[in-house]
């Protein structure tokens, strides 16, 4: 079965930085588009970051252009999510997920994700 298990998550000054990880299981790895989305209760899931296919670049929310930074080792079966400059509206709970690679900008809401994880708490404070 398809797992993937968020980590690195926790509270932190406005300025500062986070790392979150993703450990992914169950699934050849390096077929899979990977991306990052966060959500704050009441609101819209936003899509944060993510990698579409091999062959394209990562694609940024405006809002972390920057600041944030995508990667992955599919030597491990991670992914990454580097968070610089924190600030207070980056508070969420913070979540990875995984599709089939495709083409096109996939944060865009035709893009669904199939795997997700279970979320970990990012608290930025002012």
């Amino acid at each position: 079965e398809v797992q993937l298990v968020e980590s690195g998550g926790g509270s932190v000054q406005a300025g500062g930085s986070l790392r979150l990880s993703c450990a992914a299981s169950g699934l050849t790895f390096d077929d899979y588009a990977i991306g990052w989305f966060r959500q704050v209760p009441g609101k819209k899931r936003e899509g944060v970051s993510c990698i579409s296919s091999k062959d394209e670049s990562p694609y940024y929310a405006d809002s972390v252009k920057g600041r944030f930074t995508i990667s992955r080792d599919n030597a491990k079966n991670t992914m990454a999510l580097q968070m610089n400059s924190l600030k207070p509206e980056d508070t969420a709970v913070y979540y990875c997920a995984a599709r089939l690679y495709g083409r096109g900008n996939c944060l865009h809401r035709k893009y669904e994700y199939d795997y997700w994880g279970q979320g970990t708490q990012v608290t930025v404070s002012s």
